[in-house]
Formats: structure tokens, sequence, C-alpha cells
């Protein structure tokens, strides 16, 4: 993924306020590993339960705001798979990411979701470059089908918060 700058990324978010979108949280853009990104993804680093999830598109960086599931005492014990990546995580770390539509369903509060790693590190993930501390599913899968399909997941996703 190409590095995007912070007025870029605040300008991407296509289903948020613009007063919400200025007062997003970013990560330290210089830390980021832009290079094993198909999407810069991070949870706020106030604590809360949003959220952020940003990625470049034909038309230009589209950011998105989530809100994200809780974390459950009763997830302690199961696995969960991530829809995006496919990475099975142990206990809360793939949770429910809620996004609002844009558009008249927006208005109306029509949202739309997707179970992904709690830490939206699906890239590095896919990658190999982190690890989760679930024991995983061993994939046959080459190295840029997983690129891909992480790629393709988020595309449907975008799709459909776009769609309102």
């Amino acid at each position: 993924m190409e590095p995007l700058t912070e007025p870029e990324i605040r300008a991407s978010f296509v289903n948020c306020t613009k007063g919400e979108a200025k007062r997003a949280g970013l990560p330290d853009l210089d830390e980021v590993p832009w290079q094993d990104l198909d999407f810069l993804g991070w949870p706020d680093p106030s604590g809360s339960n949003r959220a952020y999830l940003v990625l470049r598109r034909a038309e230009g960086p589209v950011g998105l705001l989530l809100r994200q599931s809780s974390p459950s005492d009763r997830t302690v014990r199961r696995t969960k798979l991530c829809q995006v990546c496919v990475t099975q995580h142990s206990g809360d770390a793939v949770c429910l990411a809620v996004a609002p539509k844009t558009g008249p369903a927006g208005k109306k509060g029509d949202t739309t979701g997707v179970y992904m790693c709690r830490d939206l590190a699906c890239s590095l993930y896919a990658r190999g470059k982190r690890v989760p501390s679930a024991a995983t599913i061993r994939e046959t899968l080459t190295l840029e089908a997983r690129v891909e399909r992480v790629r393709e997941q988020l595309d449907v996703f975008v799709n459909r918060v776009l769609a309102g």
C-alpha cells in the first residue's frame, strides 16, 4: 500500500461526520509497515469501541468508521475466524465490526458488518508477518492468493457500506 498522509486519511472517511473524522486518533504514520498492508486499520487509541479502516481504491482513499463489538467473557474459550483474512483467533481477538452505510440508508441508521481481527492487522496475518495466539488452520493457498482474498473481502465489505 502506498503511504497515506494525515490529511488524506481524514478526508477519506465516507460514513461519519467531518467532526468525527477530525477527532479520530491516528496511529503513528511513520511506524506503519506500509509495504505489508492492503489497508490501514487501527482501533481507536482512546480505548473506545471505535476503529478505523482506510484503503486505496480507483476513486482514491476510502475511509470507514467502525464500531467493534465489546469483548465478552464467554468468548475466552472459543476460537473465531476472521472473514477478511481467514485467520483463526482465540478469545475476543475476532469481533463484529459494524459500519454505518452511506447515503439515504445511512441516514436511516442502516449498518453492515463483518467479523474481522480486532487489531485490524489482517494484511499482516495473511502475509505471516503476525501470528495469532491460537492454533491456526494450515492453508495451501499461495501468499499471493491470501493477499488477494483480503483485498476481495474488503472490497465486498466497502461496497456494502457504499451501497447505502
